[in-house]
């Protein structure tokens, strides 16, 4: 009985604040106030929701720093800062940074790699061997200094699919056609998202890509609760997640607009 109750308590507590951000029309709403992460749910691979494993998120000079001072190997401590309420029509608004080395452990992708995750489950639905939530992802990647171009503002698919040009793309990441920025490089990232219909990336003011119809399906996801699994069902809305995945990165000026009907 006091379980029931306290998910009818989160409930309420989400539907309420929900109602209280989408009361800004056209107003910026500021997601990240530059002092604390009071607002936002941390969720670390083997670890339970809330625990921020070795103060993995922190905040400092108003900014969001993703650190691993005293991880040792990273042991695959894949983690997302989840603002603690869904949205599902907004335009989020943010500034990334890459700084220092990839943390020993961490596999090699994810060298000057992290992101954004949107229509995510709630973290609390996730148990703690999940090692991604079912989720739809902006990527952010930075050059590696080789004279490769390296886009950034990409999408990645853990647990979903989307459209891509009418018809259902099967790859896990899609590049977009931004240049190439390099480590340390201040990058504005921002998210237009409509529902379960139309969804844009823009960078530095230049639109990128553009997608339709996520739902849940494809892979890359494990060990998440199967009652919570329907291929196919649209993603319409979720939570807003910021990554860690190994690689030191900065995070702020993060503020969304709702889009209402």
């Amino acid at each position: 009985m006091k379980q029931k109750l306290s998910v009818f308590l989160i409930l309420i507590f989400i539907f309420q604040s929900c109602k209280d951000v989408q009361k800004g029309g056209d107003e910026w709403i500021n997601l990240f106030n530059g002092k604390d992460i009071n607002d936002w749910v941390v969720k670390i691979h083997h670890y339970e929701a809330g625990d921020n494993f070795d103060n993995t998120f922190r905040v400092k000079d108003n900014t969001i720093q993703v650190r691993y001072d005293n991880y040792g190997d990273f042991n695959d401590r894949f983690g997302h800062l989840y603002y603690k309420v869904p949205f599902s029509r907004f335009h989020l608004s943010l500034e990334y940074r890459f700084t220092g080395k990839l943390q020993p452990g961490a596999p090699d992708y994810t060298l000057l790699n992290s992101g954004v995750m949107f229509h995510s489950q709630d973290p609390r639905t996730m148990p703690k061997e999940q090692n991604w939530p079912i989720s739809v992802e902006m990527q952010f990647l930075a050059g590696l200094g080789d004279g490769n171009p390296r886009p950034t503002g990409n999408m990645c698919s853990p647990g979903t699919d989307i459209e891509y040009q009418g018809k259902l793309y099967d790859g896990h990441c899609l590049s977009s056609s931004s240049k190439t920025y390099s480590a340390d490089e201040w990058v504005k990232a921002e998210l237009i998202v409509l529902e379960d219909s139309l969804i844009t990336h823009v960078i530095n003011g230049d639109t990128v890509l553009q997608y339709t119809h996520p739902t849940m399906g494809g892979g890359v996801v494990i060990g998440y609760d199967s009652t919570l699994w329907q291929p196919g069902k649209p993603l319409k809305s979720g939570f807003i997640a910021l990554q860690s995945e190994g690689q030191p990165i900065d995070f702020r000026n993060i503020k969304l607009k709702y889009i209402p009907k």
